[in-house]
């Protein structure tokens, strides 16, 4: 608990400086840094340590799929299906095992799907006028549910959730966070976005409060597949990159989404 502590207030306040003082630009290098990192260890999940040049490109393929999603517009597509063509080129010129073919091609689409294609969404909504303040909004019911959750969950729970994924969680805890989220998101639309309306601030409480958790339990998931528990150890007391992005690959998109489509902007 004291490295999780002194992990957090050395990153919460570089987070809250990109997010809300930081260029566009700089934002979208930052995002790329993190994409890049987030990855590497699903790759380091999937492929192990073989592998390194293939990883290498097909990380590189995922830096360039990312900044195709957030300023290439139409042209994503066909730069998205150029990079899995090139992915299916080397596979075809330099396979290890021909039995392991389609699934170290079905590993890099899902590797760049996860991270970089949903990672993306985070750059997209910071881009949106006044896209700082939704990004800070998804950060705080995000933390708000994963924190309610805990504390609920220590306290409160005695039904298991998922305990074939996460023994530990609980359907108490998972309510608690729920509540949370919706609860800071109600806060926030009486304090630092006034123009959020009850409902929209109720709406994405909850798919922030549902989503993140299982986000949280995806990536779960994907480790004990893997038989890691950690995809990482770039956070002290808080694992890796991975770790920290699981609920916020699942929140972003959604509320991009529902923020570009239905709510005025800010």
């Amino acid at each position: 608990m004291k490295q999780r502590i002194i992990t957090a207030l050395i990153a919460l306040p570089v987070v809250i400086f990109l997010t809300l003082f930081a260029e566009k630009s700089w934002f979208f290098i930052a995002v790329l840094l993190v994409a890049a990192v987030g990855q590497w260890e699903v790759l380091a999940l999937l492929f192990g340590r073989q592998r390194s040049v293939f990883r290498a490109l097909v990380l590189l393929g995922g830096l360039v799929i990312c900044s195709a999603v957030v300023y290439a517009g139409t042209l994503a597509f066909p730069i998205v299906a150029l990079c899995f063509m090139l992915c299916c080129l080397y596979l075809l010129f330099d396979y290890r095992d021909l039995s392991l073919v389609i699934t170290e091609a079905g590993q890099v689409a899902f590797a760049w799907f996860y991270v970089p294609v949903l990672l993306s969404h985070l750059a997209l909504l910071h881009q949106l006028p006044h896209g700082a303040s939704w990004v800070f909004l998804v950060l705080l019911l995000t933390m708000g549910c994963d924190s309610t959750a805990y504390f609920v969950g220590t306290r409160y729970g005695r039904h298991r959730l998922y305990p074939a994924i996460s023994p530990k969680k609980s359907i108490e805890g998972g309510l608690g966070g729920l509540a949370g989220a919706v609860l800071m998101a109600q806060l926030s639309c009486w304090t630092f976005i006034p123009q959020l309306t009850t409902l929209d601030a109720l709406v994405i409480g909850a798919l922030v409060g549902v989503l993140g958790q299982l986000g949280d339990l995806f990536e779960s998931m994907l480790k004990r597949s893997c038989g890691v528990k950690d995809s990482g150890a770039i956070f002290p007391g808080h694992g890796g990159m991975l770790d920290r992005l699981d609920s916020l690959l699942f929140t972003f998109p959604v509320v991009y989404l529902y923020v570009s489509g239905w709510v005025r902007p800010l």
